[in-house]
């Protein structure tokens, strides 16, 4: 799951940079370049690169974050930034990516620290390499057993939220495909099928792994 996991974020960031170099609005190559970086540094987060640089990926990832909110919440007349219901919708979806981002990195690193690994502590299956697998098993001190409380975790919610909006994606995906819109040219349309069928696999990466920390 590691290397399939990885090979997703880095075709997302392979992606993102192609846009950058493709897009015409200075706007454009930030944001595109923005998740670019996200994709890579979750990516690196899989394998425990660079984990002295952990405050600092958090720190970028949060600031990215509130540059797609301003841009979500921008007044109609600055026409570069998100326009529209759909473009405000999908700038407030980024943002939540972002600091779904940073959140998993500061998760992860605060599991590390509670077992006293020096790596991340992501429970996912993994040999030598990549991440370790943690088990979440009840331990008993005496009489009383100590287990997860019952109820909705941010794990979990999180979970939850960005498996839904893998299949929003997965719908509008498979809705572009059978909408016959001849007046429409066909690049766009294939860019936009290609735009939604990364962003729901980017959705199910963070699900999955927002999986294993629930």
């Amino acid at each position: 799951m590691t290397w399939t996991l990885t090979a997703v974020l880095l075709a997302g960031s392979t992606y993102q940079l192609w846009q950058v170099f493709r897009s015409a609005h200075l706007t454009d190559r930030v944001n595109n370049t923005l998740h670019a970086l996200m994709n890579t540094l979750m990516a690196a987060m899989l394998w425990n690169l660079a984990p002295s640089t952990l405050l600092a990926q958090i720190g970028l990832l949060a600031g990215a974050a509130l540059w797609f909110i301003i841009q979500a919440v921008a007044r109609p007349e600055y026409k570069l930034l998100c326009a529209g219901t759909q473009g405000r919708l999908k700038c407030a979806y980024h943002a939540l990516t972002m600091a779904g981002a940073a959140l998993m990195i500061a998760m992860m690193t605060h599991q590390g620290h509670s077992t006293g690994a020096g790596q991340a502590a992501m429970p996912m299956p993994a040999s030598h390499h990549g991440m370790t697998t943690t088990p979440h098993t009840p331990t008993t001190t005496g009489t009383t057993t100590t287990a997860p409380a019952l109820g909705l975790t941010p794990g979990m919610l999180l979970t939850l939220l960005f498996a839904t909006a893998a299949l929003v994606f997965l719908v509008l995906l498979l809705r572009n495909r059978t909408t016959i819109a001849p007046h429409h040219p066909g690049p766009p349309r294939r860019s936009t099928r290609t735009e939604h069928a990364l962003e729901a696999l980017g959705a199910t990466t963070m699900a999955l792994m927002f999986a294993t920390t629930a």
